[in-house]
């Protein structure tokens, strides 16, 4: 069928990885250094990997390619869940790697977030996806907080952190409720107060604990 689907242009891409991360239908791989849509039928043509690419490297084009396959994306996602879980029956190894992570306690310069792929959270979201560590925190330096419970601007904190660092990239996690607006207003705000260009990406959790496209 004829439809749109991503294009990669392999001269551009530096095979930084933002762009598999993005795509939670595990359309792309890093293969020999370069990002690859290795399965055009997980590919839902929608493009979460392309505002997160750093280098444009990212692209839309219409052409012939295999249907969306909605039950094969669903059965290979909880393929991947079964295969953490039989690593580890009783639980898995914790994939934090700072400390604290409030953002209220969280120091404004670290050695941890020199070239950090920097991870924002509602803390909420750690409790409604059950794959958290493994999907959003891993590899990532990670802070989190309540808007609606801290009576602060987090936006001035993370204003700091980013001026003061060198940050890669930003994905922000937040829930589907309107509370956690307040977070996402937060990190763009101080992305664009820090008069940095910075990747960012706005992931949104279902109160069932789904990604919410």
């Amino acid at each position: 069928m004829i439809r749109k689907i991503i294009h990669i242009d392999e001269e551009k891409c530096t095979g930084c990885g933002i762009c598999a991360d993005a795509c939670h239908e595990g359309a792309i791989e890093i293969i020999d250094g370069k990002a690859k849509l290795v399965r055009e039928n997980f590919c839902d043509g929608f493009g979460d990997c392309l505002p997160v690419c750093p280098a444009g490297a990212i692209t839309f084009e219409t052409r012939e390619a295999p249907e969306y396959d909605e039950t094969a994306v669903k059965q290979a996602r909880e393929s991947r869940e079964k295969d953490k879980m039989k690593a580890c029956p009783v639980c898995s190894e914790s994939s934090l790697s700072n400390w604290p992570v409030q953002i209220k306690l969280a120091p404004v310069q670290a050695p941890y977030f020199n070239n950090a792929k920097l991870l924002v959270a509602a803390d909420c979201t750690a409790y409604a996806y059950a794959a958290f560590h493994e999907d959003f925190i891993r590899d990532k330096i990670t802070l989190i907080g309540c808007p609606k419970l801290d009576d602060i601007d987090y936006s001035r904190k993370l204003t700091e952190i980013i001026s003061g660092n060198d940050i890669k990239s930003v994905t922000v996690v937040r829930m589907e409720v309107p509370c956690c607006g307040g977070i996402e207003a937060a990190v763009k705000k101080a992305i664009q107060s820090a008069q940095k260009i910075i990747p960012c990406q706005i992931i949104t959790i279902g109160k069932k604990g789904n990604i919410k496209q």
